[in-house]
């Protein structure tokens, strides 16, 4: 299960990697439309933060100190240094995902998050479908903003791994 969540969770990254690289302008990251309060360069800060911190800090070790306000807040990051971000953020799951055990899924996460414990394996779980949400949210700004319906192939099963049946 453990090897599984690494992989949703790397795969969903390298998607909203090219969510990024997607859109046609530097710009267009950080554009505000109507009915949408982050646009996608916010969305991709925030979700490269979050996985530092939670997965990256948390369970790795690795010192990343978060600034969620920052993630929210920052306008104009220039695309290459998104990118870093979420290049980091794949980084630091596999650091955080390697230095936990099968066993480690059952046991208590090492911190409450927003106020809640729970397992580590259901806090993973937890982070996987936030990230494939505000993924969906970057889609979608990226699509208004366009006008296209192109996708990134964000669900690609055949980037999970394992063998197919």
């Amino acid at each position: 299960m453990k090897d599984w969540i690494t992989n949703v969770i790397t795969r969903e990254l390298k998607a909203l990697r090219r969510e990024i690289e997607s859109y046609p302008s530097d710009e267009g990251l950080w554009e505000v439309l109507p009915g949408i309060a982050n646009p996608g360069g916010n969305l991709a800060l925030h979700l490269a933060g979050n996985l530092q911190y939670f997965v990256g800090h948390v369970l790795g070790k690795n010192g990343y100190v978060r600034n969620r306000d920052a993630e929210f807040g920052s306008r104009d990051v220039p695309r290459v240094e998104l990118l870093r971000e979420i290049d980091n953020a794949i980084a630091a799951v596999q650091t955080g995902m390697g230095k936990i055990s099968e066993a480690d899924l059952a046991r208590p996460y090492p911190e409450p998050v927003g106020g809640v414990s729970s397992t580590t394996g259901a806090f993973l779980a937890h982070f996987a479908t936030h990230l494939a949400y505000h993924l969906g949210q970057v889609d979608y700004h990226r699509r208004i903003l366009t006008g296209e319906g192109k996708t990134v192939k964000a669900m690609a099963l055949n980037e999970l791994g394992g063998r197919a049946s």
